[in-house]
């Protein structure tokens, strides 16, 4: 009978930043709660396995007001977040990198990448004419967030600003989900969640259109009418303007004999 092995198996380290922020390694949850240290591992996790300079974390975490002795301050931070994220002073995952700090992390182990990854494969099924497939891929790329990004972190004009890109990004990944459902021939399933979807957002013609297009191809061009209605007179109301040029056309289309464009 064999024996087994007794060495131990390598520390898989994985983070998630689309929602609170969280290192898994080891079985555990190793993100610090102290705002400071969560605020400099988020910076170095934005960019895993790349240098980190010291300016862009002094900036990152004081802006305009660093303290007279800052570059110690940083130190000290650095390597209380070493020790928090590697409490048996075994690894290596935080290496001092010149000019900065580095996280010895492999990118694909940050839920960022696997939403771009995804993001990426549902664009190209989609020019691809896969819609299906497509609509996988977004819907999966979308279930990786839970919460807004870096929820837990108390962000600084770096963080800020890629919290923003996130959004956007994930905006983008909702709208293209949306067409590919519809695309797809789900119109139907889709009417509830474009319901719920304008009615948190009212505003947003991005939600409307293909709203307006569901409840046509669903057989319902009352509905459609009715919610182009709503629409037009609530953008006059509360920002005078008409809707857009795609809203319009969708109009035109649901007044003569044709169908909108799928």
């Amino acid at each position: 009978m064999h024996g087994t092995s007794t060495e131990p198996d390598e520390v898989t380290v994985r983070a998630r930043l689309l929602g609170p922020l969280e290192l898994h390694s080891g079985g555990a949850d190793r993100a610090p709660t102290t705002p400071k240290l969560l605020q400099l591992l988020a910076m170095l996790l934005i960019r895993p396995g790349k240098t980190v300079h010291v300016d862009s974390l002094v900036h990152e975490l004081w802006n305009d007001t660093p303290p007279r002795s800052v570059r110690r301050t940083l130190h000290t931070y650095v390597h209380h977040l070493r020790r928090h994220l590697d409490p048996d002073g075994e690894g290596g995952l935080l290496v001092t990198s010149s000019p900065g700090y580095r996280l010895d992390l492999d990118p694909a182990m940050v839920d960022v990448s696997e939403f771009q990854r995804l993001h990426r494969l549902g664009r190209d099924r989609l020019t691809g004419g896969d819609d299906a497939a497509a609509a996988h891929a977004f819907r999966t790329a979308l279930d990786l967030w839970s919460g807004p990004p870096l929820a837990n972190v108390h962000c600084g004009p770096t963080l800020a600003a890629y919290t923003v890109y996130l959004l956007e990004h994930r905006r983008n990944a909702r709208d293209l989900w949306i067409e590919a459902e519809i695309r797809s021939g789900r119109h139907r399933e889709m009417l509830g969640v474009l319901r719920s979807l304008t009615t948190a957002n009212p505003l947003d013609e991005t939600l409307h259109a293909p709203l307006i297009r569901a409840l046509c191809l669903s057989g319902r061009r009352s509905d459609a009418l009715a919610s182009f209605h709503w629409l037009r007179a609530r953008l006059e109301d509360e920002l005078g303007v008409e809707p857009c040029a795609e809203l319009r056309e969708l109009h035109r289309e649901l007044l003569s004999e044709g169908n909108p464009v799928r």
